[in-house]
């Protein structure tokens, strides 16, 4: 992996680390770049994994931002050394398919998760069916969320949602703040599940709908898929993988 492309956060002196890497290891065109190497925080990795995601190239993230847990260990020597000896790890995100109040439709990927939340000070009302069986008939609540197991220690996990180890083929479906049912806590769900969710009272109780960062307002229904067809390819450190770290995090 000699040719590398790097892109940076703007914050965080990445934009003064990728200069120096750059006069370092060159700067490959996207388009004869054999990897793709990423400055910054968790947030900017994802941006990177949805914005470059029609090239196929694979990421390798160095951390230069508040939360790194996508990331490796920012060094600016060695870096041809650990490109040749990282890990690849396959992720398949989630595609969030929306109908808004207006009648649009509208489609999005989530390597984390799909999260619906409530757009006023009311409470959501929110039906959830997996696999078109009706499993919560009325779930009162904040919102509620879909969660891989790569996302699973992120929001699911603030959520007090399961952490998924990597490899489990398991989704986590986790309320935000229920109140009722009650003593409802969420569920795993085999990876291969559809999961609909349908807004109750949507005029009166308004929610909005989230995959990753891309959001979508005044949703009425949502239906969700882990897309199969779709793949990121992160590169980690031997000593850092990322199935390493989410086992970890399960013991902090």
């Amino acid at each position: 992996m000699k040719n590398i492309h790097f892109i940076f956060s703007p914050h965080r002196g990445a934009p003064e680390a990728a200069e120096r890497l750059q006069q370092a290891y060159g700067q490959a065109e996207l388009a004869e770049a054999d990897v793709i190497v990423a400055l910054g925080g968790d947030g900017f990795m994802l941006r990177t994994l949805h914005r470059h995601l029609e090239l196929g190239l694979p990421v390798y993230g160095m951390k230069l931002g508040s939360i790194g847990f996508l990331m490796n260990r920012y060094q600016e020597d060695g870096l041809l050394e650990r490109l040749g000896v990282a890990e690849q790890v396959e992720l398949n995100p989630l595609r969030m398919r929306v109908k808004t109040e207006a009648g649009n439709d509208s489609t999005a990927l989530a390597i984390n998760e799909v999260s619906l939340l409530r757009q006023s000070n009311q409470a959501a009302k929110i039906r959830i069916s997996v696999n078109n069986v009706v499993r919560v008939e009325e779930l009162i609540c904040d919102g509620v969320m879909l969660s891989t197991a790569a996302g699973s220690t992120a929001y699911n996990f603030s959520a007090h949602g399961p952490i998924l180890p990597l490899g489990t083929e398991a989704l986590a479906l986790t309320p935000i703040s229920p109140f009722r049912p009650r003593r409802w806590r969420g569920a795993i769900l085999p990876s291969g599940v559809r999961v609909r969710f349908e807004v109750l009272d949507h005029y009166k109780r308004p929610v909005s709908a989230t995959a990753d960062a891309a959001e979508v307002r005044n949703v009425i229904s949502v239906d969700i898929h882990e897309e199969k067809s779709v793949v990121h390819r992160l590169l980690f450190d031997p000593d850092h993988s990322l199935e390493e770290r989410i086992l970890n995090e399960q013991f902090l």
